[in-house]
């Protein structure tokens, strides 16, 4: 009698513990989409304003002080330092190691997630685009 309550023990045990390290994972797959989809929708924020588009079209080129991103533009520094600060929380750009400019650079990490993100979404319209043309081309078949 001793042992089955053992063995009943034990198997308790096991399932605690098996039910403990389901939770964990599931808690940190949470935690992690959770915190991926935050990026993404800073980054989404981010780029949904033209100017802030306009300023990492123009860090393409290179490093920029934000005296030579003002240029073009016709805003103040207070009002295109705000630009760069979302974009620098978006993980969009980082400051550069020049401490006396200052200059802003893209961080090609945070495109590289969002183009991960996209792709699933690429593919799949790419392939109806590619049945859409398989299916007008035997139209085409048929009429001649």
């Amino acid at each position: 009698m001793a042992d089955l309550h053992y063995e009943s023990s034990l198997h308790s045990l096991f399932c605690i513990e098996a039910l403990d390290q389901y939770i964990v994972i599931w808690l940190y797959s949470v935690m992690s989409i959770k915190s991926d989809l935050h990026i993404l929708d800073r980054t989404f924020a981010a780029l949904a304003d033209p100017t802030r588009r306009a300023i990492l079209a123009r860090l393409r080129q290179g490093e920029a002080t934000v005296t030579e991103l003002m240029k073009p533009f016709h805003l103040t520094q207070p009002t295109i330092s705000r630009h760069l600060k979302v974009l620098e929380e978006a993980r969009l750009i980082e400051r550069g190691k020049d401490a006396q400019r200052r200059p802003r650079k893209l961080i090609p990490d945070t495109f590289r997630n969002v183009e991960k993100w996209l792709e699933p979404f690429r593919q799949q319209w790419s392939g109806r685009f590619d049945n859409l043309a398989a299916h007008l081309d035997s139209l085409k078949s048929k009429e001649k």
